[in-house]
C-alpha cells in the first residue's frame, strides 16, 4: 500500500514541477500537433520580457506609454512577467483594451487585500477619519 502512496506523491510532485517550470519546459520538448489542438494553452505561452516585445503584444496606451522608455533608452529588462501574463490572459478572455486589463487587474489586486476600487478599506474596524 506504501508502495501506491509514493507512486502517487512522484507523480504529484512531478505534475506540480512541469506545471511550476512549464514556461521554461515546454519549449524544449517536442509536443505533436494532435496534442497541442487538445490543449491549446500549450502553443500560446510565449513570456514577453523585453519593452519591444511587450509593445508589439499591445501591451502599451497612451496612458501607460512603454514606447517612451523604449525612446529614453531605459535599462530595463521589461515589465513585471506574471503581471503581464495576467493583463494578456483578462485582455483576450474579456476582450477588452489593454487599459482596462490593466483596472480589471488592479481591482482584483485591491479585493484580495480587503480595499475597494474606491481606496476605501473594507475591514468595518478600519479608521477613515479621525
Amino acid at each position: 500500500m506504501l508502495f501506491y502512496y509514493s507512486l502517487a506523491a512522484a507523480f504529484l510532485a512531478l505534475t506540480f514541477a512541469f506545471y511550476r517550470y512549464r514556461a521554461t519546459i515546454l519549449p524544449h520538448i517536442h509536443i505533436p500537433e494532435r496534442i497541442r489542438t487538445l490543449f491549446p494553452k500549450l502553443s500560446h505561452y510565449t513570456p514577453l520580457s523585453t519593452f519591444s516585445e511587450q509593445v508589439n503584444a499591445g501591451m502599451t496606451s497612451s496612458q501607460f506609454d512603454i514606447e517612451a522608455n523604449l525612446r529614453d533608452g531605459d535599462s530595463r529588462a521589461g515589465l513585471d512577467e506574471r503581471g503581464t501574463q495576467e493583463v494578456m490572459e483578462i485582455m483576450r478572455q474579456q476582450r477588452v483594451n489593454f487599459d482596462q486589463a490593466r483596472l480589471i487587474r488592479h481591482n482584483r489586486i485591491l479585493a484580495r487585500n480587503g480595499i475597494d476600487p474606491s481606496g476605501m478599506p473594507l475591514d468595518s474596524k478600519a479608521v477613515t477619519r479621525l
